[in-house]
């Protein structure tokens, strides 16, 4: 439902407008972390709201910066719905594009360009934190939005623009889970987000391109090892509780989780493998663990996500001992960055825990923060099938993968609030998952500038799809 009064932008043309907005959208130093970290307030989202929107109230879209903190704002913009019937006679689903302002920190002593400079070197990379996360997808997002307002496009439902704050953190509560709060008329039926996109040339010559139907939750436990405290010039008087943490440190390892059957891990599987077999009625063909291994052979991204995906992760990252060196401490600690899968319960990962560390030391544990749980959506959607027409009308061959991310998004929230399909998606070809992969939270992100123009396209072809 465009009008032909209005003209189309050209390929070209639109192409240059989404690298411009991305560049921009770099160039805002939006680095969230504590203030004692920075030196400075956390996020300072609003210069690049702002930037938002304005660029697209320029193109007829109605926006509003809706914001806790001045500082923090999040961007809310809509193309009103008109509320017209489809062909079946059926309402369309109200639609969000969803993305984050803000981005972890750089070290510009790593980056070969300085990470907030938008560089684009020859070979047509965009370089700067947040050309991976996930800048490059609200600049794609914002472009299609803005065009389609241009060329006067009307959609049956509300087609929604979110770009929140405070998502790389959260600890502010100034983003997503407080906006949706605040604002019980953003309700969109579907959301796309970050999570999804790579495409993965797989070992036997299929092609697939992920899909993020949900992820991990979270729930962090503090293991404390008990001791008595001595003086460290005489090691064998007293307890050093140090020693016992390295003893229950060794147990957990890295943290990599013992199997939990999941329907959802199941299912990515049975398609990786082409096998109709569930592990909850009767298991893969030589066990699940051999069922990991097997499709984790299939591409080297693959190696790293599916063994994470099978139960409660438990990396050990902070430490904590005595607060002198000639002090053997009776207590010593380390936190436990604990992931979980959708319906997994505060009970289940303290039992994982505590049968991982064992009951013959002496150690309690802490629960730092609440739990946030996991979610997920369903797979089988009129949305994936909407996405799997537009990529397939624009010429790709891949086929679209449901996978669990092991990391946490916004798309948790839109859930929770009543978004029953929130999906993780923005295509890429030029950038190689490898690339993408390496590329978040750490130097030298970077984005081909070709899969900017692709995204814009993607999201201009769904919107019509879907609400058209």
């Amino acid at each position: 439902m465009t009008s032909p009064a209005v003209p189309q932008t050209s390929p070209e043309a639109l192409h240059r407008e989404v690298l411009e907005v991305a560049r921009a959208l770099i160039r805002f130093d939006t680095s969230n972390a504590p203030e004692s970290a920075l030196g400075r307030p956390p996020g300072e989202e609003t210069p690049a709201a702002e930037y938002l929107r304005d660029y697209l109230a320029a193109a007829g879209v109605d926006c509003e910066l809706v914001a806790r903190d001045p500082r923090r704002a999040n961007l809310v913009a809509r193309i009103p719905g008109t509320g017209a019937a489809g062909a079946d006679g059926q309402p369309a689903p109200s639609l969000a594009f969803v993305g984050h302002l803000d981005v972890v920190p750089a070290d510009a002593r790593d980056w070969t360009h300085p990470p907030f400079a938008a560089v684009v070197d020859e070979a047509g990379w965009l370089w700067g934190r947040g050309a991976i996360d996930m800048k490059n997808e609200v600049a794609a997002r914002a472009v299609a939005l803005a065009e389609l307002a241009r060329t006067g496009f009307r959609p049956r439902a509300d087609l929604w623009f979110i770009a929140v704050a405070d998502e790389e953190d959260g600890m502010y509560d100034v983003g997503m889970r407080w906006l949706l709060e605040a604002r019980p008329d953003i309700r969109p039926d579907l959301a796309i987000n970050e999570g999804g996109g790579e495409r993965l040339p797989l070992a036997d010559g299929r092609v697939v391109q992920t899909v993020g139907i949900g992820e991990k939750g979270t729930y962090p436990v503090r293991v404390v090892a008990h001791g008595e405290a001595g003086h460290a010039s005489t090691p064998d008087v007293g307890n050093n509780a140090v020693p016992i943490l390295g003893e229950l440190l060794r147990r957990v390892g890295r943290g990599m989780p013992t199997h939990v059957p999941s329907p959802l891990v199941d299912r990515i599987l049975a398609e990786l493998l082409g096998e109709p077999f569930s592990d909850l009625d009767g298991g893969f063909d030589g066990g699940f663990d051999e069922a990991v291994a097997r499709a984790a052979r299939l591409h080297p991204v693959l190696a790293h996500t599916l063994p994470a995906l099978a139960g409660t992760t438990m990396a050990p990252t902070l430490l904590a001992g005595s607060g002198k060196r000639n002090v053997m401490p009776a207590r010593a600690s380390v936190e436990l960055d604990c992931r979980i899968l959708p319906g997994t319960s505060a009970a289940d990962v303290e039992r994982a825990v505590r049968a991982r560390l064992g009951d013959d030391l002496p150690y309690d544990l802490e629960w730092p923060e609440h739990l946030v749980a996991g979610s997920a959506s369903t797979p089988d959607s009129d949305l994936m099938a909407a996405m799997a027409r537009v990529l397939s009308a624009s010429g790709d061959d891949a086929t679209l993968l449901p996978m669990l991310g092991t990391g946490f998004t916004d798309s948790v929230y839109l859930r929770e609030a009543g978004t029953p399909t929130a999906y993780g998606f923005s295509p890429f070809r030029a950038t190689s998952a490898e690339v993408i992969t390496a590329g978040f939270h750490n130097a030298d992100e970077r984005v081909h500038i070709d899969d900017l123009a692709l995204a814009v396209d993607f999201h201009l072809a769904l919107a019509r799809e879907l609400l058209g």
